[in-house]
């Protein structure tokens, strides 16, 4: 039986991260849902200059990521579709990821708003107790941000801040690698395998010899 995980993309600033977390899993062999807030296909548009459009998902996928698609088991539900597998907990996924997550993504799936299908499905994975990880990425924070992470902490989130790490390249590190540092990350909180950074040896410098 096919169980994906699901990759939601909200508005905020990001887009990046959320591409390297969908090659990262298709790169695994994994098969990948995948929900595009309407917010966010604004970002996707502002950030790269594609569009993404719910008649042509595929290809505008195939270009947002930069890769060939032919036999990657991806399934696209468009967030207005509140009927879609996802939004029951009937539909089997291995978990899910927010990336990047908006601070009213976060607020929704926190108080259970499920005002569209990737609020709906993350709340979905919380009552089943599966995996689900939270990208928020705006900084700084106010104080009713700060409440609704911790809500989705006590509720079983991973909540992972968009933080790269530079022991890998230092000050030389390039905006890929800082991207796939954080998106590697996203992966290690799913359980999934993956080589898109170099991982602490415990020797200083390790990672640029």
């Amino acid at each position: 039986m096919r169980e994906p995980w699901v990759v939601g993309v909200s508005g905020a600033s990001g887009t990046p991260y959320a591409a390297a977390v969908v090659g990262g899993l298709l790169d695994a062999g994994e098969p990948v849902d995948l929900i595009v807030s309407r917010a966010a296909r604004l970002t996707v548009l502002d950030e790269t200059g594609r569009p993404f459009r719910d008649a042509h998902w595929a290809e505008d996928l195939a270009a947002w990521l930069g890769r060939d698609l032919t036999g990657a088991d991806v399934r696209h539900w468009p967030a207005g579709d509140l009927a879609a597998g996802p939004s029951s907990g009937s539909y089997r996924v291995r978990g899910m990821a927010v990336v990047p997550a908006s601070t009213a993504a976060c607020a929704g799936i926190a108080i259970g708003l499920s005002k569209d299908l990737l609020q709906r499905a993350a709340e979905v994975n919380l009552k089943e107790r599966r995996p689900l990880v939270v990208v928020p990425r705006e900084t700084p924070v106010t104080r009713s941000h700060l409440e609704h992470l911790i809500a989705l902490h006590d509720a079983g989130a991973v909540v992972l801040p968009a933080s790269p790490g530079f022991y890998g390249a230092g000050a030389a590190a390039s905006a890929q690698q800082l991207v796939d540092f954080v998106a590697g990350k996203v992966l290690d909180a799913l359980g999934v395998q993956h080589t898109l950074f170099r991982r602490w040896s415990g020797r200083l410098g390790a990672a640029r010899s």
